[in-house]
């Protein structure tokens, strides 16, 4: 029996919604501070009409917004039905490093929000977003609302907000990264205060807000990508950084025990 309209059209949105398994290339782009830009070439694991998800080298925030230059398949698309290349921006909905790989890699999946960042993003790239609701308009993607710096944690699912943090020195090493990955400066410091999930560091560094850092602990030797959040002159004088980090807890057994 012939499908009815209804049935047509369920189908088809079934389609949009539903992620594909697709090994397309994909160029994505991001911006980590108003003067730090990053690209990669990579490729798709799978995609829907409304997000992503692929593989990068490097680690990105959630919540940072990135531009994804692809081949979409036309009957996923929601504009530019046409052109050769699919570009569209989309919100980093989760960020892992990925097991039992080769090289260092993270399984991103991004949530796409229409053909042109918001005005807030332009201003500031370095501002942190998350998803408010589905579009209402023809294209009907996400929608995103800006995070305030006190928000930016506590908007996030329960297992990545904020531990209880320690008022204890821990011996660290920190690696400065620059847009590609390498380092170019090193700092043997300790932390004011350190929790699982972030940490406090008295620093020489000049370094701008949204910048990446590798942090070693000289206890154990593990080793942690963080992001810096902010950073302070304390009374005494002596600059500290807020980080928070990205790929993994911080291992405080043996340190609080």
């Amino acid at each position: 029996m012939e499908a009815t309209l209804t049935e047509k059209k369920e189908a088809a949105n079934t389609r949009r919604i539903n992620r594909m398994p697709l090994n397309l290339p994909l160029k994505a782009e991001g911006r980590d501070t108003a003067d730090s830009q990053w690209e990669e070439i990579t490729r798709l694991r799978d995609v829907s009409s409304f997000g992503a998800a692929f593989t990068l080298s490097r680690p990105v925030k959630r919540g940072r917004l990135i531009k994804l230059v692809l081949p979409m398949p036309r009957q996923m698309r929601c504009y530019d039905f046409f052109e050769a290349q699919y570009h569209v921006w989309g919100v980093v909905r989760r960020c892992v490093a990925e097991e039992n790989a080769e090289d260092e890699t993270y399984v991103l999946g991004v949530a796409f929000i229409g053909k042109v960042p918001p005005k807030s993003f332009l201003e500031d790239p370095s501002r942190l977003f998350d998803v408010s609701h589905k579009s209402e308009d023809e294209h009907g993607l996400w929608e995103v609302k800006p995070l305030e710096s006190e928000q930016e944690e506590t908007q996030l699912p329960s297992e990545d907000r904020r531990h209880s943090r320690y008022d204890i020195p821990v011996n660290l090493t920190v690696e400065l990264l620059d847009a590609d990955g390498k380092v170019t400066e090193t700092e043997d410091t300790v932390t004011e205060n350190i929790s699982l999930s972030g940490a406090s560091i008295f620093t020489s560094l000049t370094v701008e807000n949204g910048r990446f850092l590798k942090v070693t602990s000289v206890q154990d030797g593990a080793v942690i990508k963080a992001i810096v959040r902010g950073k302070r002159i304390g009374q005494d004088g002596i600059p500290r950084l807020h980080i928070e980090f990205i790929d993994q807890m911080f291992p405080l057994s043996g340190i609080i025990d």
